[in-house]
């Protein structure tokens, strides 16, 4: 599968042209996710073959926060993506998640609350 960072509720157009600047030397693909989007599962998103659509488009609204999903990328590449994306200065981003085979049918709501979940949890501890 082709390296991919899915990306919700991108942030404005300053930001997202930092994001696009800092992935294109990586060669790694930016894919925006549109509102209608929402409730296909992740690993449709990102192009797995074996998910099933979601059988309505999502009507909810924008996600409350920009949230990006790595997909197909090895550690090493995740670690460069990383880097890249705090040294252009368009975040911070606390909604990042990696596509697992746990996640690949959630849709991007579903993946946002569990991520505000576990930010929220981390932050009461400190």
């Amino acid at each position: 599968m082709k390296e991919t960072i899915l990306l919700f509720n991108p942030p404005d157009k300053e930001k997202l042209l930092r994001i696009e600047m800092a992935l294109f030397p990586l060669h790694i693909r930016l894919k925006r996710v549109l509102p209608e989007d929402y409730s296909q599962p992740l690993g449709l998103l990102a192009g797995m073959k074996d998910v099933a659509p979601a059988p309505k488009p999502w009507d909810g609204g924008e996600l409350p926060d920009t949230m990006i999903v790595f997909c197909f990328l090895s550690d090493s590449r995740l670690n460069q993506a990383l880097a890249a994306l705090r040294k252009c200065g368009a975040g911070p981003f606390p909604y990042k998640a990696i596509l697992t085979p746990a996640n690949s049918a959630w849709s991007a709501p579903e993946c946002f609350s569990e991520l505000r979940q576990e930010h929220e949890a981390l932050h009461r501890k400190k």
